[in-house]
């Protein structure tokens, strides 16, 4: 397939370079005298045609309608000439020919339609002849196969299959996954029995229309990257397996995503797709206005999707991770149901978020930060702390939740500088101990639950004045605080407030 790509791609330059040719003989000059002035520029604008080609898939046609290849084709052409104009103005290069610059985009843009058409026909038409009879007789037997088993059942089956349908599924794992993968998912589910389900779908419907107390465990062999709806496909698996029965499921995580594009091209070329594939997919669904314009371009395919993100999600809808691991370019996940969805109506995705905090009297608040760790990180919580436990300051050790940028945010405190919002809403003071998660309060010893909850959380907590260390010093820097407090409130904030400013700019403490 990727060598399929790149002869397309080649025809493709082919086209912009006839393209070129065609727009001056237009104008009526001679090509020769045109390619010394144009060859450096004619370099870059192919540079720039050939990513924004491959970053929105227009070279990939098979299963598109012509519709869809039509708005590949203007999308990515169209970015490339907004990209050349800006480039030219930023330059000052103004002695360029428009006739020769819209020329070549105009004639370059007609012919990949046209070819674009009568190729996805040829395809179509390749497809209806050549058809693989043996191939479609076993599918379909087994598809008739299971509609009746589906229609028959009313609990879960353990009965094992038949030889023939263990090679129809052990060939079906392999020709998706590959032998390393197919034995990482042999060892973790029962494959060959009635209860387990093997499928390749990115559609919410082939789940939920799956019949109910049939399955023990779901298999999933499509990537997590290519699901629209990622929550919703998750909780429709949770709804088909009982309590304690597994999900499997495959992803390719953001870092084995930027290792596949720096390998995939050369030098320079590669960064240069990289920052195209990392503004259109990574920072496009970050922000509303630009969200439509990301789902539009993608459809939701081959969405980047962070190792967090992707364990955070299945916590979230109720499943807990039993083991994961990288084989040859995708993140394996082996999920076990351990309650109901949390349903979660307001996701944490944008860049600023708002994190449920436990406040005064118990009360849940919602406390306004920026963004340092990938979305739906905050479910993995526990998580982090079984595997990683606490390091110094109370952080979690290793925390692979945190971004790049926001391990950036926290050393210079612009991640919390929304929390000023909370101060005038009056969920927070100046001076007071650290909103806590409900994870992280339940840490806590009880005597010590019920004396913060009895006042409101603060900005500048009493770490900057102790700098504990460990769990249990955090605990008793915040008891002495709250100790204080309440004998003489006012007298001990203004205390706290410069012995931490002092110790923050002096002293250089710092939360890691």
């Amino acid at each position: 397939m990727q060598k399929r790509l790149w002869v397309r791609a080649v025809l493709d330059l082919l086209v912009l370079f006839f393209s070129f040719c065609a727009s001056i003989l237009f104008k009526g000059s001679l090509v020769k005298s045109y390619l010394d002035n144009y060859a450096y520029p004619l370099l870059i604008f192919s540079a720039i045609w050939i990513v924004s080609s491959f970053a929105l898939g227009k070279y990939m046609f098979e299963d598109k309608r012509f519709r869809y290849i039509t708005r590949d084709i203007l999308i990515a052409n169209l970015i490339t000439l907004s990209a050349v104009a800006i480039l030219m103005y930023l330059l000052r290069e103004f002695r360029f020919s428009r006739t020769v610059l819209f020329g070549t985009f105009g004639i370059a843009t007609a012919i990949e339609l046209g070819v674009g058409f009568l190729l996805r026909i040829f395809v179509k038409t390749i497809t209806i002849e050549e058809p693989e009879p043996s191939r479609r007789r076993e599918f379909r037997k087994k598809q008739k196969e299971s509609a009746v088993e589906a229609a028959s059942a009313d609990s879960v089956s353990s009965k094992p299959y038949t030889k023939s349908q263990e090679l129809f599924i052990k060939r079906a794992i392999i020709e998706e996954l590959g032998r390393d993968g197919f034995c990482f998912v042999s060892e973790s589910v029962d494959l060959f029995v009635e209860s387990t389900l093997v499928i390749s779908t990115t559609t919410l419907f082939n789940i939920e229309s799956q019949p109910n107390k049939r399955y023990n465990a779901i298999v999933n062999l499509k990537r997590v990257n290519d699901i629209r709806y990622i929550n919703k496909f998750f909780e429709a698996v949770n709804s088909k397996i009982p309590k304690g029965g597994f999900f499997l499921c495959r992803a390719e995580t953001k870092d084995l995503r930027k290792k596949r594009i720096l390998s995939k091209f050369p030098p320079v070329l590669n960064y240069i797709y990289y920052t195209f594939d990392y503004i259109i997919k990574r920072v496009f669904p970050k922000f509303g206005p630009t969200k439509g314009i990301y789902f539009f371009l993608t459809r939701g395919e081959n969405r980047v999707i962070s190792r967090a993100e992707l364990l955070g999600r299945l916590y979230s809808c109720g499943f807990g991770v039993e083991k994961n691991v990288f084989i040859n370019g995708s993140y394996y996940v082996l999920a076990v149901k351990q309650k109901q969805p949390a349903f979660d109506l307001e996701p944490t995705y944008g860049p600023l978020i708002k994190l449920k905090r436990v406040g005064k009297e118990g009360k849940i608040i919602k406390v306004y930060k920026m963004r340092t760790m990938h979305p739906y990180a905050e479910y993995l919580q526990e998580y982090v702390f079984e595997k990683n436990a606490l390091q110094e300051g109370g952080k979690f050790k290793n925390d692979f939740r945190v971004s790049t940028i926001g391990k950036l945010m926290r050393k210079l405190w612009l991640d919390e500088l929304p929390m000023f919002i909370n101060l005038f809403k009056g969920d927070v003071k100046i001076v007071g101990v650290r909103p806590l998660s409900q994870h992280y309060f339940s840490l806590y010893t009880p005597e010590l639950q019920q004396l913060r909850i009895k006042h409101k959380p603060g900005l500048i907590p009493p770490f900057y004045v102790d700098n504990p260390k460990t769990l249990e010093e955090i605990m008793e820097s915040e008891r002495k605080y709250l100790v204080q407090y309440e004998k003489h409130p006012f007298r001990t904030d203004i205390k706290y407030f410069f012995l931490a400013i002092y110790n923050i700019v002096i002293k250089h403490y710092r939360s890691n």
